[in-house]
């Protein structure tokens, strides 16, 4: 595996498809980052020269924020909203979807599993219960 800006790429793929592995690189930047630096996009990563990687290492460094940096900025701007006490950041701090999303019966990715609240109708489902709680004690 190739090392690029501490990030381990696969060998097997192809440069375009290998530059998605770099936290903050999609398609549309590795696209740019391909073209800006004149590499073949069909070149696998294991055929490269240590010169096109570091040209592209180089490219990267100037033109975009990537992994630790990025990661910090973005949980910097939560941290921010969150401090501000706007609607986004109370969002953020109740673990709720941020964007507008519909809550009463989706949003399970982000509220986590459901927690049933209620009551027990089933008198062995009781029992069983009582007697789980009568162990913790």
């Amino acid at each position: 595996m190739a090392r690029l800006l501490g990030v381990e790429i696969p060998n097997e793929k192809k440069v375009e498809f290998a530059l998605r592995y770099v936290y903050g690189i999609g398609p549309a930047a590795a696209r740019r980052i391909v073209e800006a630096t004149q590499v073949n996009p069909e070149k696998r990563i294991k055929d490269l020269t240590e010169e096109e990687l570091g040209k592209m290492a180089a490219f990267i460094q100037q033109n975009f924020k990537i992994e630790g940096d990025l990661r910090k900025e973005m949980s910097e701007n939560i941290k921010r909203l969150i401090d501000i006490k706007c609607y986004r950041g109370d969002r953020h701090r109740r673990s709720l979807p941020v964007r507008g999303q519909r809550t009463r019966s989706n949003a399970r990715t982000r509220k986590g599993p459901r927690k049933t609240v209620g009551v027990i109708r089933d008198k062995t489902a009781r029992k069983a219960l009582r007697a789980k709680e009568e162990t913790k004690e």
